[in-house]
């Protein structure tokens, strides 16, 4: 089941936030605010976390907090790898805790930590007992990044790949499991520290790993999973079955699902990192996605973000926000083609029932469409 709606990713990283539309952060912060309470309005019940920051960064905790943001959240996120690409020591980690409990009262989450196999895979063992030793029992929740190593043949989700090098190459093997399904030495150690450690498995659209991902992740004895459903996959053909999919896979564990990446159509630039145009929409993706998969037991209320309320801003958007000379993309530029509507038609969740422990949804669709 779901426990946990986390409100975008690495939120000061330019790899998923582009800081030249967004300086200040002040889009990000009406976006989040928008984000937790359409989450909020769905099911209160259901903790919404503030986007796992990388650099661990106290003045950017700070900033949110000032900008009202940490008011509408239960939780902060930290992303760490003092082994690979922060210029701290892995010993530091409880005093980077400290630097965040120094701003804000809220729970603190490792929602990520690593270390990647690139240079010698005896180094993640020794990172992961390390790792065990200085974060199981001072935070809520940590969860270990990742299981599976990234396949070769995809692209890495950073845009920091020229300042890395042969850095870069260290998000190919982050994973407990080689690319080929075969254990490292870390994954017995890690079985060793489950249920404390979580588990973070990004899934791509359709990703053939899924199943096997469950397998393994129930044969470690992990009870804590975070993972992702994307907002600019949403626009795919067929993404409501494999959203179903994905988290039906995932319904014996207790679920931190992110809520990130903006479809190109729908950002200021023509890119994941982009803030949106209309901040709402990723707000109705975000309620959307709590309707149907984490419904409230008494039944939510419908925010105030709500369709009609996104549509108009759609309509009287400014057609950029940006200059055009810039090189990014903004609408009005000449030979842009028009926009597809703000988001697909909703499928709402008909059901809900219970088979031994877990709770499995029984998703139909009203009109018998596929998306």
């Amino acid at each position: 089941m779901i426990e946990a709606a986390m409100i975008w990713n690495e939120p000061n990283n330019k790899s998923h936030w582009d800081p030249e539309i967004d300086p200040e952060w002040s889009l990000f912060a009406q976006m989040a605010i928008l984000a937790a309470d359409a989450i909020a309005a769905r099911n209160p019940e259901l903790t919404k976390v503030l986007g796992g920051i990388s650099p661990i960064d106290p003045f950017f905790i700070s900033r949110m907090k000032n900008y009202g943001v940490l008011d509408h959240l239960d939780a902060v996120a930290l992303h760490g790898f003092p082994l690979d690409w922060n210029l701290w020591q892995i010993h530091e980690w409880p005093e980077k805790i400290n630097e965040i409990r120094a701003v804000t009262d809220l729970p603190i989450w490792v929602s990520e930590v690593g270390v990647s196999t690139f240079g010698a895979e005896e180094v993640q063992l020794w990172g992961l007992q390390r790792t065990a030793e200085l974060l199981k029992g001072r935070i809520e929740r940590c969860q270990w990044y990742s299981l599976y190593d990234l396949p070769r043949s995809w692209e890495a989700t950073t845009r920091h790949r020229e300042a890395e090098g042969s850095s870069y190459y260290r998000h190919y093997y982050m994973g407990i499991l080689r690319e080929d399904g075969t254990p490292k030495p870390a994954l017995d150690e890690f079985a060793k520290h489950t249920p404390d450690l979580g588990l973070v498995q990004w899934f791509h659209f359709e990703d053939p790993r899924l199943d096997e991902a469950a397998a393994w992740m129930k044969r470690l004895g992990v009870k804590s999973v975070r993972t992702g459903l994307s907002w600019a996959d949403r626009f795919r053909p067929n993404a409501l079955d494999w959203f179903d999919r994905q988290m039906q896979a995932l319904e014996d564990f207790d679920v931190t699902v992110t809520f990130c990446f903006t479809p190109e159509h729908r950002g200021i630039a023509r890119h994941h990192t982009s803030a949106p145009l209309v901040p709402e929409e990723f707000a109705m993706f975000c309620e959307e996605m709590v309707d149907r998969y984490a419904p409230s037991r008494e039944g939510g209320t419908r925010c105030e973000v709500s369709r009609p309320v996104a549509e108009a801003r759609i309509t009287n958007a400014p057609r950029s926000r940006i200059n055009p000379g810039s090189g990014l993309f903004c609408q009005s530029a000449p030979g842009n083609k028009p926009l597809p509507d703000s988001m697909p038609r909703r499928h709402e969740p008909t059901a809900c029932k219970l088979r031994g422990n877990a709770r499995v949804r029984r998703l139909k669709r009203r009109d018998g469409s596929k998306n």
